[in-house]
């Protein structure tokens, strides 16, 4: 693929004018944003890698839940943090109730 973006200088325009008219004029073209959209490009896992993933994960799982049945691994203590069930638990949150001051 190639787009040629010619600029001619006219008159008595400087060349910082002739520049940016260039630059313009190759934004215009969508050249850069598609180069650049493409500088990270990463190719989709085929079909056998991804069911090879998804077989490995599921056999990874099963064998940890075997392992916390057996007692061999420790129980992970919950995580500390904001929890969406929070305020329908009992304990109101500090600032819950409270006026809005205007």
């Amino acid at each position: 693929m190639s787009i040629n973006a010619e600029v001619t200088k006219t008159g008595a325009e400087n060349a910082l004018a002739t520049i940016r008219k260039f630059s313009r004029r190759v934004q215009g073209t969508g050249l850069v944003k598609t180069v650049r959209g493409g500088r990270y490009f990463a190719r989709d896992a085929s079909k056998i890698v991804k069911k090879k993933r998804a077989l490995k994960l599921i056999k990874r799982r099963a064998e940890y839940q075997q392992l916390l049945k057996e007692g061999k691994v420790a129980e992970p203590a919950p995580r500390r943090g904001y929890n969406r069930d929070s305020s329908s638990s009992g304990t109101p949150r500090p600032g819950d109730g409270a006026p809005i001051a205007r």
